[in-house]
């Protein structure tokens, strides 16, 4: 369908605000956990942090492999073919449910040897164990949730997400006050709190997602869990096909930054703390680009499906623009109040004075996130998923590891990993944005001939 660009700018937007609502209330989770733990303890602080490090990598690289849902279902609509949807959706639920329990078992068995390996200070050890166990019980629903939620924005009805999310995210921050400081008779749990909190609020939001797809429209006429089909393992290869690619990309560039968390664990719990607080608003940050970049999987999943190869790039430019603008913008805020920030996560002076100096790194991640993240998304949603692998692995592993740990042994210390990471950032950058451009020519030339 042919649309001005103020058309696709309006529709874009209409597209990304309740995602980006949704993304920053989704973090406000981890963000909430991370301030509330601070204000209990240093200890409490670095101890959530190093069970963030570990759980955040694999949850995002696992569920990754989920979002393939949203690139399939947005080019089935495009396509208009609504019919092949719900089969779809239900192997998903199927896959979704398969990999949680795996993970659940793998993790009781490693976790322990994990956290034994690693020179922790007895209380941060001790934090960390429970907050993971805590937060184990909450894995199966944040999965099925999952599934559901890519359904949802593969039919570009974001908005619905935003709804389901807002309304479940004070419960989790009231869950927070009352077993992290031990409020209304609870026992005072400090950063194990956190874990509980999550854990529950996961099973609220996978039951309000679950009630509105079995009564509100359009989702009820799709007649999911009806009825349950037969395990279809050859629906299982083709969103494992599109979905391992996605959920490994997502894996390497987050594990890098935990592996990083980790590795400063043979620093001091105040640089652990500081460090924490850094990345942590940083991420915060990201909710924006990669809103953006969800965004433009369903506008160009779309318009691919129906074979709209120019409506395709002109999505993709307008979301590049509008993230590079914003970031520029949240770059000067950073570098203006980056001590005003590292004191609303804790009272510590010295970890304040840490975290601002690390907080100074985070408005070049800002730039080079606003260019990688937003053309992930536009590349997913053109299917084109291997060669996006690639590219992260040599970012991240390959360059921003090695830079990092060198820098961290010369007079830049804990600094030096910041560094590493930017300058794999810029790599990602620099190669996702020549694969898409790459594959714009390869597309239109195809529909011209």
């Amino acid at each position: 369908m042919n649309t001005t660009k103020t058309d696709k700018i309006s529709h874009f937007f209409k597209l990304l605000l309740p995602i980006l609502i949704t993304q920053v209330t989704l973090f406000s989770m981890s963000f909430f956990d991370t301030i509330m733990s601070g204000n209990s303890s240093p200890g409490d602080l670095a101890g959530v942090a190093i069970g963030v490090s570990i759980w955040t990598p694999i949850s995002t690289g696992l569920t990754g492999i989920l979002v393939a849902i949203t690139t399939m279902v947005a080019n089935l609509n495009g396509a208009k073919k609504d019919e092949k949807i719900a089969p779809l959706v239900m192997q998903a639920i199927y896959l979704a449910g398969i990999i949680a329990i795996v993970i659940i078992i793998i993790g009781i068995f490693s976790i322990h040897p994990i956290l034994n390996h690693m020179n922790l200070d007895p209380k941060v050890h001790r934090v960390a164990l429970h907050f993971l166990f805590a937060l184990s019980f909450g894995i199966l629903p944040l999965f099925l949730y999952t599934v559901i939620r890519q359904f949802i924005d593969g039919l570009g009805k974001t908005r619905t997400t935003m709804v389901i999310t807002v309304v479940s995210v004070p419960v989790n921050v009231i869950l927070n006050y009352f077993l992290i400081f031990g409020k209304a008779g609870l026992p005072r749990l400090g950063g194990v709190g956190s874990g509980v909190a999550s854990a529950i609020t996961y099973w609220i939001i996978f039951g309000i997602a679950f009630y509105i797809i079995k009564t509100k429209k359009p989702f009820s006429t799709f007649n999911l869990f009806k009825k349950l089909p037969p395990i279809s393992f050859a629906t299982w290869k083709s969103i494992l096909k599109l979905g391992v690619p996605i959920g490994l990309s997502i894996f390497f560039e987050v594990s890098v930054f935990s592996v990083v968390t980790l590795l400063l664990s043979e620093f001091d719990t105040e640089t652990i703390a500081a460090h924490t607080v850094a990345m942590n608003f940083a991420s915060l940050l990201y909710m924006v680009p990669l809103s953006i970049s969800m965004a433009l999987t369903i506008a160009v999943g779309y318009e691919v499906g129906a074979k709209e190869f120019q409506n395709a790039k002109e999505y993709s430019k307008i979301g590049l623009v509008m993230a590079v603008s914003i970031a520029s913008f949240f770059g000067i805020i950073i570098y203006l109040f980056r001590y005003d920030v590292a004191g609303w996560y804790t009272n510590d002076p010295s970890v304040q004075i840490l975290a601002g100096g690390f907080l100074i790194f985070a408005v070049m991640f800002q730039l080079f996130d606003a260019i990688a993240a937003p053309i992930q998304g536009a590349l997913r949603g053109y299917k084109d998923v291997n060669a996006t692998l690639i590219m992260m692995i040599l970012a991240y592993w390959v360059i921003a590891l090695p830079v990092g740990y060198a820098l961290s042994n010369t007079n830049l210390g804990a600094k030096g990993y910041w560094v590493g990471l930017i300058v794999g950032l810029g790599v990602s950058a620099l190669t996702l944005s020549f694969r898409l451009v790459q594959l714009q020519i390869k597309k239109l030339k195809l529909s011209e001939a």
